[in-house]
């Protein structure tokens, strides 16, 4: 999420501040850290287990420990809980929840598949109701290096209400995406052969996802460059 170039806010003709200097060490640091705890770790814990004979449901729950490690290290290193690895737990705890629900038959995974992505596109859509959005804790986890001073600054934004209508455009977008595709991805398992749809499945899910992840990068791209323009606007004026 692109912000950290400065915007005037129209009501109040001020400018956000810069985001604070960092540490590109600890920044990919703290990128490593959370890709390794919330996305591969659990992914080869479940598969390990999995070949082991382990269940779906607890091969789930134990890959839940990693993000729950992450939220741990990063209490213990910054004195704030993270957001991105609880909504990452959440996730997990959804999956193996849906996991239990009915037969384990191939087509019967596939639409489990598709409950998954729903459930995590309808709680993209339910946090545009708290003050907060999904998106903002996301960007926060991206755009800043963990530390007071860039927690302070990503937060601070908040007050300006072009952030704040950019923030809340791509949690809209992102749970409609996914809410879309969890609808497309019954409708097509429905019709289509079991063989067909896990080939295709894979296909999708990481089709929504790239393509969701490029449209955030420019989008946040285009918000900061209208925001540069609304800033020499009013330098203009002034």
């Amino acid at each position: 999420m692109s912000t950290s170039r400065p915007e005037t806010c129209a009501a109040q003709g001020e400018e956000r501040p810069l985001p604070p200097a960092r540490s590109r060490g600890s920044a990919m640091g703290g990128w490593f850290l959370t890709i390794a705890l919330n996305a591969a770790a659990p992914i080869l814990t479940y598969n390990a287990l999995r070949d082991q004979g382990w269940s779906e449901f607890a091969a789930l729950l134990v890959s839940g420990v990693w993000p729950m490690l992450d939220s741990a290290v990063h209490l213990a290193w910054r004195r704030r809980l993270d957001e991105f690895a609880v909504v990452t737990l959440v996730f997990l705890v959804i999956t193996a929840v849906v996991s239990l629900v009915g037969a384990h038959s191939t087509r019967v995974l596939l639409l489990k598949d598709s409950a998954i992505t729903g459930l995590f596109g309808l709680l993209c859509l339910a946090t545009l109701l708290a003050p907060r959005p999904l998106m903002f804790y996301f960007g926060r986890k991206f755009a800043t290096d963990g530390s007071a001073a860039s927690t302070a600054w990503w937060n601070g934004l908040w007050q300006f209400e072009g952030f704040r209508t950019t923030v809340r455009t791509m949690t809209t977008v992102w749970g409609v995406a996914y809410c879309t595709e969890a609808v497309a991805r019954v409708a097509l398992a429905s019709v289509l052969s079991t063989g067909t749809m896990v080939t295709l499945s894979p296909v999708l899910i990481y089709g929504v996802l790239g393509s969701l992840i490029l449209w955030t990068t420019l989008y946040g791209k285009r918000a900061g460059r209208r925001g540069e323009e609304r800033t020499a606007a009013a330098a203009a004026q002034g």
